[in-house]
């Protein structure tokens, strides 16, 4: 059993005034004060998600059960435990998978812990009013919404074909809210095309576009431009994170670095963000696993570099801070 795990199973048991003083002042809900500070220093984590086992509150989507969670809960408390003195005060949670599109448990965990959180949502491109809910979602603090071609019902060459795809993009566009893509690097000529087509809205591709996964370990040439490519696209940004999953799978992740100083290098320090996608990055590795890669090991960042990958494009574009 690891340091994190067993720190995790740590927080499960501590009551209110315990897990307050594990996450420190950084991770607790702030003061106008405190807020104002920590828009100038901590870093941001772009992308954890969270869950509970109460299923009787938070109901699953059809075709999840309790066994499909894995870890079996990881609440923010348990979060908490493995971001205390690491720096992180800030996190921008992703909508988990197990309850579909209904946002509700996202929603209340930003509401427990304000000025901590920002929400990437889930919503259903072939529902009632997507539009609409894009922009309610956005009125509490989702400023991104997750997108790929599980939602769109079509292969990756074709995934966004459908209009209500299509209508997605023109609703961020309007309202400065960012298309999530968890995607691989066969559903990028789409994504090409519709940020061709809609310049103006704002596309994250998540975990460096999987490259390094499964068959792709270490990516080819070829793979590695057609993700850099992308960069054409101004308002296009990538995620560089769930280091857990990619290349050789071990810290300290140092295989990880030529292909992430091409992409930082091809879409600029002020288009790429750090994100861990905990819970699974601290399933067998650390919080500062993944952390400590980008602030200590990516000797060609700056500082200044490392500041906008660690906060300040997370900060302007998930928190819609500027500076």
């Amino acid at each position: 059993m690891t340091n994190s795990l067993t720190r995790r199973t740590c927080t499960q048991t501590l009551g209110a005034s315990a897990i307050s003083a594990l996450i420190g002042p950084a991770l607790r809900p702030a003061s106008s004060e405190e807020a104002k500070d920590r828009k100038k220093t901590g870093f941001i984590d772009a992308h954890v998600h969270v869950w509970t086992p109460d299923t009787d509150r938070y109901p699953l989507a059809e075709g999840y059960t309790k066994e499909n969670m894995n870890p079996a809960s990881f609440t923010p408390e348990e979060l908490f435990g493995h971001t205390a003195g690491t720096g992180v005060e800030r996190i921008n949670l992703i909508q988990m998978s197990y309850y579909g599109f209904d946002n509700s448990y996202m929603l209340d965990t930003m509401e427990k812990y304000p000025g901590v959180f920002s929400g990437t949502a889930i919503v259903d491109p072939f529902g009632p009013d997507p539009e609409g809910e894009m922009i309610r979602l956005a009125e509490k603090k989702c400023y991104a919404f997750r997108i790929q071609p599980a939602h769109s019902k079509q292969p990756p060459e074709s995934w966004l074909q459908p209009e209500a795809m299509e209508k997605m993009f023109v609703t961020a566009a309007e309202n400065r809210l960012a298309l999530s893509a968890l995607i691989r690097i066969d559903a990028l000529p789409e994504l090409d095309r519709l940020c061709s087509k809609f310049p103006d809205a704002p596309v994250i591709i998540d975990h460096l576009c999987l490259l390094g996964t499964g068959d792709a370990n270490p990516p080819s040439e070829e793979q590695i431009e057609v993700l850099t490519d992308m960069s054409k696209h101004k308002n296009v940004y990538v995620k560089v994170g769930a280091f857990y999953a990619l290349g050789e799978r071990k810290p300290p992740y140092l295989d990880l670095l030529p292909l992430i100083r091409r992409v930082v290098e091809a879409f600029t320090p002020g288009r790429c963000m750090w994100e861990t996608d905990c819970p699974f990055q601290v399933v067998n590795h650390t919080y500062e696993d993944s952390l400590a890669l980008i602030r200590a090991r990516a000797d060609f960042l700056s500082n200044s570099d490392k500041d906008a990958v660690l906060r300040k494009t997370a900060a302007k574009l998930l928190f819609r801070e500027d500076g």
